[in-house]
């Protein structure tokens, strides 16, 4: 290790951006392959999963676990194989040299040879009052995750694009009735998700509350969601219209809430690495059956978890992913060293 006026330079072999599911079922799997693997928590230490109560869908737990409890343990277990765990956001990496640099915003840097994004998306939510206490007590942003322990309450869905309906339409499995929240008249939806919705409508499953908006959610963590205050407006968009006499404001009871206006891929720091990512910044990974799934566009980076997967987003298929980017590093690490020790035998000769 060395220090420069500017930075703290440590050098290690494997890299890993995240600490949530997908970071530390790389870990667990780099650490055992003698990786030594550094993990930087980022600005979302364990990332979505500690949002969550309970976790009744994670194999091995028949009774069920707490999101962060499960979190804890794995960090338990990727420290036990020789995982080391820092808190530290990546800002940039560059990518034209060997050994990679990753700085991180509090200005240390560091070099690796190989990294794994493992980063996640972020849930994209209101930012109005109340949210921020009643997150993972009755204010979900994964239907999949949480719908079935509101069975038989009044469920809020709000969104107005095909993650909202597909949630909406999911959740009929539990709620005694389901209301979809939109600030606009029309939905934004393909036409295939808008049709079963109106089946769903037809059917008295969901019922429409468009050219609407929350603008408080109220209860506690020990009651969850009690009701929601929501304005509504005939043209749409009716926050940006809280003056107009046309907008109503008015209170409605629900037992749960789920956003489902999107997610924001963590991946800004893989910016000018030549690293693909789609239009809405997930990181594009080979795929296929073979080996080197989880490899990008740049030899040595590796991408897993919510950053790539847009579509599942569970806990399960993110920890799979995380192991496979945790063997594909390996591979490509075996592979590095087989050529450095070429290359020195030749340049001995």
């Amino acid at each position: 290790m060395t220090e420069d006026a500017d930075s703290f330079v440590e050098h290690r072999k494997l890299i890993i951006a995240g600490s949530g599911i997908s970071g530390l079922s790389s870990a667990i799997y780099a650490a055992r392959s003698n990786n030594e693997p550094l993990v930087l928590e980022g600005d979302e230490p364990g990332g979505q999963l500690t949002l969550t109560t309970e976790v009744d869908n994670y194999p091995g737990f028949p009774e069920g676990i707490s999101g962060p409890e499960l979190i804890n343990n794995m960090k338990e277990q990727a420290e036990r194989f020789g995982t080391e765990i820092r808190h530290g956001i990546i800002e940039d990496v560059d990518a034209s040299e060997r050994p990679f640099t990753v700085t991180l915003k509090n200005g240390d840097v560091y070099t690796a040879d190989a990294l794994i994004a493992a980063s996640g998306a972020s849930a994209r939510t209101l930012g109005i009052p109340g949210e921020e206490n009643l997150m993972g007590y009755g204010l979900s942003t994964c239907a999949t995750c949480d719908g079935a322990f509101f069975r038989d309450e009044k469920i809020m869905v709000i969104g107005g694009g095909d993650a909202a309906v597909e949630e909406a339409n999911f959740l009929t499995k539990f709620a005694s009735t389901v209301y979809l929240v939109h600030r606009r008249e029309e939905f934004r939806a393909e036409d295939y998700w808008v049709d079963r919705l109106m089946e769903k409508v037809d059917e008295g499953e969901i019922e429409l509350m468009l050219n609407t908006e929350a603008t408080e959610l109220h209860g506690s963590p020990e009651e969850g969601v009690d009701h929601v205050t929501l304005v509504r407006n005939p043209e749409g968009h009716p926050s940006d219209k809280l003056d107009d006499p046309e907008t109503e404001e008015f209170d409605f009871d629900v037992g749960a809430v789920f956003y489902a206006i999107g997610h924001t891929p963590n991946a800004d720091y893989l910016d000018g690495t030549g690293v693909q990512r789609d239009d809405d910044g997930y990181i594009v990974a080979k795929g296929g059956s073979g080996g080197g799934q989880t490899a990008t566009d740049v030899p040595g980076i590796f991408a897993a978890g919510d950053v790539v997967d847009y579509h599942y987003q569970q806990a399960a298929t993110a920890g799979g992913m995380g192991v496979k980017a945790a063997l594909d590093a390996d591979d490509y690490l075996e592979e590095l060293e087989r050529e450095e020790k070429q290359a020195a035998a030749g340049a001995a000769e």
